[in-house]
């Protein structure tokens, strides 16, 4: 059932192993790299779930607190929804046109889809599986709606790569639709503990900060030029940790101090896609230049390296809850879940 609103199992086993004035830091950190071969370390375990035809594809992931898998099947136009436990797997058409990209499970347990096809913000109530759409305005068409994230009021903020970021708030239908300050580019998108919101350009080549009243951006540029700064996380502290696509880096911004880090992924030519911070202040990338993910200690400034068993696995975004981590592979129609307990 569709309603328009208006607005107003295969397992491996791993072994042990406006603008800112802002003080840069443009040297990148050297890290230590440790590289894990099939088998890699203890305390990680991996396994892989095979998509059925028809529902492959998966572009975003998300995971909700009963541990049920979501996934946008971006070319089949549908929501996918994975029990890890008995490795069943539910295909949800989301209608005529659907190209859904972004997902992330809301304030009230339902699955919040950004759909470029549809130009809309989507919910699929996980009971019922009925779908409800609030089309973009008429005078923005084509948005290219990318990710998106919930305040702490209930509000859901989006990103469209065409040059637009907006926010919807669910109780009243109200949309709003900001173009974003550099023109095209608006990827990936966080909320900080504090409630923060900062997106990434990834063609503006830039982060910014979002007003949560006003919708103001305020740019924020990280130190290394032309970087492709593609997605954001938030870890516990508030610093926001970007993925740079072009510069083939891991960069982290600190608010309070208005600093800047940055560190090289290992390999000959690293692409870094999507980042994502676990609940104990890893921090996981995908790097499509070695076909691998990593994760970054913070602390001891270390990188592991799982290089992917599958060719072009193109992994685009990662998501997870406490002990899990999920890579959808997009390249190789297949979830995988890292898991850390």
């Amino acid at each position: 059932m569709f309603a328009m609103v208006p607005c107003k199992a295969v397992t491996r086993r791993l072994l042990p192993s406006l603008a800112v004035a802002l003080t840069l830091q443009p040297l990148v950190a050297a890290a230590k790299v440790v590289l894990h071969a099939d088998p890699p370390p203890s305390g990680v375990a991996v396994q892989a779930y095979a998509l059925p035809a028809g529902g492959g594809y998966p572009h975003d992931v998300a995971v909700g607190a009963d541990g049920i898998v979501w996934y946008t099947a971006q070319h089949d136009g549908k929501l996918g929804r994975l029990d890890p436990a008995s490795g069943k797997i539910d295909l949800i058409p989301l209608g005529a046109g659907a190209a859904p990209h972004g997902v992330v499970v809301g304030p009230d347990g339902a699955l919040w889809i950004t759909d470029a096809g549809a130009n809309a913000i989507l919910r699929v109530d996980p009971r019922t599986r009925d779908v409800t759409r609030w089309p973009l305005p008429a005078s923005r068409g084509d948005a290219n709606l990318n990710t998106a994230v919930f305040d702490k009021r209930g509000r859901i903020w989006f990103t469209g790569q065409s040059g637009i970021y907006g926010r919807l708030d669910p109780g009243s239908g109200d949309m709003q639709v900001w173009d974003a300050p550099r023109g095209t580019g608006p990827y990936g998108i966080t909320a900080t503990p504090t409630g923060d919101i900062y997106y990434a350009s990834l063609a503006g080549n830039h982060v910014a900060r979002v007003d949560p009243d006003t919708g103001a951006a305020t740019v924020i540029e990280p130190p290394t030029e032309g970087q492709g700064a593609r997605r954001v996380w938030s870890d516990s502290k508030g610093r926001i940790w970007v993925s740079e696509w072009n510069a083939g880096n891991l960069a982290c911004y600190d608010p309070e101090t208005r600093t800047w880090r940055t560190w090289k992924l290992p390999g000959a030519d690293p692409h870094v896609y999507a980042v994502y911070v676990d609940d104990k202040d890893m921090v996981w990338a995908s790097d499509w230049g070695a076909n691998a993910v990593v994760r970054f200690d913070p602390v001891t400034e270390t990188f592991d390296v799982f290089p992917n068993d599958r060719d072009d696995a193109g992994v685009r975004q990662i998501n997870g809850r406490p002990g899990e981590v999920w890579v959808p592979e997009s390249g190789a129609d297949r979830l995988v879940v890292y898991r850390t307990k």
